[in-house]
């Protein structure tokens, strides 16, 4: 299996994580692989409605613009 490390991380998201874990009843570590698992394999809805529309027609030259911002970070309540 692969590995990652992730720099930069907040304190808060940290603690956030291990409090979400902790509430899971697992470890911090597999909450982490579960969210990312989860995110990585979750559907583009924007690339999904795209594709079919192409498949219908009419819509071949539809720009798709790069994204500009920056991701931030995810309050759990």
């Amino acid at each position: 299996m692969a590995s990652i490390v992730v720099r930069g991380l907040d304190e808060s998201v940290k603690a956030r994580l291990a409090a979400q874990a902790k509430k899971r009843g697992r470890s911090m570590e597999a909450e982490v692989r579960e969210i990312l698992t989860r995110a990585a394999t979750q559907p583009n809805i924007g690339l999904a409605l795209l594709r079919a529309g192409q498949s219908v027609g009419g819509v071949e030259e539809l720009p798709v613009p790069e994204r500009s911002d920056r991701a931030r970070a995810v309050e759990f309540s």
